[in-house]
């Protein structure tokens, strides 16, 4: 089994049971632990390269929909098409990657931290362009829309976990709760 099959399949038992002990994980992945410790040495090791692969995948969420290039326009059709992906774009992430979402000991790693903050204020670039546009609402600070985000994505990762919602329905759920809210329509 070659490193990235153990890493897919490490993250799918993780989604399960965040807390898999080393031995959990290789019995999970249908390895030995002495397999598995050949491709990490530890738990820590394995966490983090996961982690990087996240940030990886995040990174060419933004990067694939332009992102960079529809903030910099300014234009309302390219920043409203960017803002859609991105956020569908995203959905793949959190869902993947679920069990690292609120896992605080990745949060605090230096340079994961550092990455995540390069990657989070790209998409702050983004939300303020679109609100320039007249797309988000200009009073809300750029960084509660991003943590706004981020607290749909952890929703999107326990509906899908606890059977709450169809897969095909969470685009059409988060795109429709970011934009229109939870209220009740007007």
């Amino acid at each position: 089994m070659s490193r990235e099959q153990v890493m897919s399949a490490a993250i799918q038992h993780l989604n399960e049971n965040p807390a898999a002990s080393m031995a959990q994980l290789a019995e999970a992945v249908g390895i030995s632990r002495a397999t598995l410790h050949r491709h990490f040495s530890s738990r820590e090791e394995l966490m983090l390269a996961l982690a990087h692969r996240a940030h990886d995948q995040w990174e060419q969420v933004q990067v694939s929909i332009g992102m960079a290039e529809a903030t910099a326009s300014g234009d309302r059709e390219a920043l409203e098409k960017a803002l859609n992906a991105l956020l569908t774009g995203l959905i793949e992430v959190a869902d993947e990657y679920g069990f690292g979402l609120t896992d605080d000991a990745l949060a605090v790693h230096p340079e994961l931290k550092h990455r995540a903050d390069v990657l989070e204020e790209r998409e702050i670039a983004l939300y303020t362009a679109a609100q320039r546009a007249g797309l988000l609402r200009a009073g809300l600070p750029p960084r509660w829309v991003s943590n706004t985000v981020y607290g749909l994505l952890v929703a999107v990762r326990e509906s899908l976990r606890r059977g709450d919602v169809a897969r095909r329905d969470v685009p059409g759920l988060l795109l429709g709760t970011f934009l229109h809210g939870a209220g009740e329509d007007a």
